[in-house]
């Protein structure tokens, strides 16, 4: 799928596909994230598979940037690196946040993601045994605090997303769209620089996945969050501050 295509099927007006060197998105000042030489291998010698090649990016921070692309075009292992859950290969750097990710051992890494990032996944990956409200509460309890303080944050962020009323509610007992819910609040709990979602409306509706967009939407432009997404929704597509185009693990354009 080429850039120009990806650009249509978000339903978006056509722009001039830009080299990586000129990636500039538009919201935000500084860069949230900067990406250097990056590639990423899985194997090795005749069974080496290239993921990644040579990705050169800076996305901006306070930005919505959807990372789009086919199956198979590398947009979830590119977030996995934004991430720090993998690491690029020898003569790649990746920094977040002012911080390069390079510099962090393992524990460093894994303290990192809790205090600085959030994460939002496809299977929305709540814990089935808690609450809502426990599920909100659990990443703050990683990264320390008063009980007092991380239950009413909790509430908070529930009742932000449109969950009051609901906090002692289990997974089970919500729809999907109540689930996301929960994990976006939860992907806020610790205040984080930088949220990551990977294919966050891929198991919803379109009704419930156009409401989940504009909720998230909503929250970045009220809590100045950066959000950065790996995504083939056209709604998700449409409403990004910045479209990134993977093609073969390469960029091929992107669209402010």
């Amino acid at each position: 799928m080429t850039f120009a295509q990806l650009a249509r099927l978000a339903g978006t007006p056509s722009a001039t596909e830009l080299p990586a060197a000129e990636l500039r998105p538009a919201a935000g000042s500084g860069p949230i994230a900067r990406l250097r030489r990056v590639s990423r291998t899985y194997g090795a010698g005749a069974a080496a598979v290239p993921a990644l090649r040579d990705i050169d990016l800076a996305l901006a921070r306070g930005g919505f940037t959807v990372i789009a692309g086919p199956s198979g075009s590398g947009k979830s292992t590119l977030l996995q690196l934004i991430g720090a859950l993998d690491r690029p290969d020898a003569g790649g750097s990746v920094e977040i946040d002012g911080t390069p990710l390079d510099t962090l051992d393992d524990d460093a890494r894994a303290d990192f993601r809790a205090r600085r990032l959030g994460f939002v996944f496809q299977n929305f990956n709540l814990l089935p045994v808690l609450t809502a409200l426990e599920n909100v509460e659990y990443p703050m309890q990683l990264a320390g605090g008063s009980a007092a303080a991380r239950r009413d944050r909790a509430r908070q962020l529930l009742a932000e997303v449109g969950l009051a009323g609901k906090e002692d509610r289990r997974p089970g007992e919500l729809s999907g769209g109540q689930r996301q819910r929960v994990a976006i609040a939860r992907a806020l709990a610790n205040q984080p620089a930088l949220v990551l979602a990977d294919e966050p409306t891929a198991n919803l509706d379109r009704a419930t996945g156009a409401e989940i967009i504009a909720l998230m939407r909503r929250m970045q432009r009220q809590l100045g969050t950066s959000f950065v997404f790996s995504s083939h929704d056209a709604q998700l597509m449409s409403r990004a501050d910045v479209l990134v185009a993977l093609v073969d693990g390469r960029i091929a354009g992107a669209q402010p």
